[in-house]
């Protein structure tokens, strides 16, 4: 077996002067944590944090039928999507299976970039061409034309805007700009995977290490610092936001993972799935499978993905995710558990650790939610 070296972001050598761990993260070489993981985390929930994020996939859809594609293959309305925003949304498999969570940018009247997740980038950018056939679009693999920083944390708005005119302030979450940072071409977007206020700046890889530094020096003075996945990983699961291959995989429906929300039946036209995700929404609807629930540790162990959830010597459901939460101060989880379980306050409840049964009370998700 023949094995291929990682890819390494822009910032590959500016991550290993500022001493990161790497770790391979999606086939990419990625800074885990520069120094302590809870530091990083509390930098973004109080001040900001700054992050490569260079390893997710941009997919760009153009032309007359762009948006007539995209309502086809993905399962939200994205020709309802005005230009400048931007909208979550997923791809699904004819059975209803998720092959992917998205982000998808409305850029033009005709263009949208579509920002698959690292690991998947490959499978969303295949499905997409394949889904493309019979449609007046061009479907374009983008993932060496940019690189992508991404600065959240309540400073992050100050700090952009000591280094861009644009107009940050009319920029809504969820919404996207073409602008300068940093002298630097830029499009700003408010996104984020942290719960936090914050921005991702979509940019040539050629300029990534003179906005890294301009933003370091810009930030330094309210207490930003450099951040790695760890962080990332803990902050998203206090959000209580979805990982791919944790609380989505093609063994799940949107309407599995409690996100049915985001399928938009109302649209004109077929989308791929449809049959499978209007059965499996009227079987949520009339008995739920399990329920993605919160749950907070009584003690100090902290379970891991994998590991079951059980109530009265029973097995009720599975951890997705698991960290300590340095927000609460004890070990947190995302789980599946049968409904009978799922309502908040429920107790009795347990995880598996090892052979012991340690208690966990159930909670509503989000863990965090910052003051607006």
């Amino acid at each position: 077996m023949s094995s291929t070296a990682p890819r390494r972001t822009a910032l590959d050598a500016l991550h290993r002067s500022l001493g990161a761990t790497m770790t391979d993260f999606a086939g990419w070489d990625m800074p885990l944590r520069y120094g302590s993981e809870r530091d990083e985390h509390l930098a973004v929930r109080t001040k900001a944090g700054l992050f490569d994020l260079s390893h997710m996939g941009e997919i760009t859809v153009t032309g007359p039928d762009a948006a007539r594609l995209l309502n086809y293959a993905l399962v939200g309305n994205i020709a309802s999507v005005g230009v400048g925003r931007a909208r979550y949304t997923m791809i699904c498999r004819a059975d209803g299976g998720i092959l992917d969570d998205l982000i998808v940018y409305r850029l033009a009247e005709t263009e949208y970039m579509v920002v698959a997740n690292a690991s998947n980038a490959q499978i969303v950018l295949d499905s997409l061409v394949e889904r493309a056939e019979g449609f007046d679009a061009v479907v374009r693999d983008d993932r060496d034309a940019y690189a992508l920083l991404a600065v959240q944390g309540p400073e992050s708005p100050g700090i952009l805007k000591s280094l861009t005119d644009a107009d940050l302030d009319g920029l809504k979450y969820y919404a996207g700009l073409p602008g300068t940072v940093a002298g630097v071409p830029a499009l700003i977007a408010r996104t984020g995977y942290t719960g936090e206020d914050g921005f991702e700046l979509f940019v040539s890889p050629a300029d990534a290490e003179k906005l890294w530094l301009a933003l370091t020096e810009a930030g330094a003075p309210v207490g930003l610092i450099p951040c790695g996945l760890s962080c990332r990983d803990t902050l998203r699961l206090e959000a209580g936001m979805p990982l791919y291959g944790h609380e989505l995989s093609t063994s799940l429906t949107p309407f599995d993972a409690g996100l049915g929300r985001v399928v938009k039946f109302e649209k004109d036209g077929d989308f791929v799935g449809r049959g499978a995700l209007e059965a499996a929404a009227e079987r949520a609807a009339s008995q739920p499978p399990r329920v993605l629930v919160g749950l907070v540790a009584e003690g100090r162990r902290v379970p891991r993905a994998g590991y079951s959830v059980v109530a009265d010597g029973q097995v009720i459901g599975e951890i997705t995710s698991g960290a300590p939460s340095p927000t609460l101060g004890r070990p947190i989880a995302m789980a599946y558990v049968d409904a009978a379980h799922s309502a908040p306050g429920t107790t009795g409840v347990g995880v598996d650790i090892r052979g012991s049964h340690e208690p966990y009370e159930v909670v509503a998700l989000p863990f965090y939610k910052r003051e607006k």
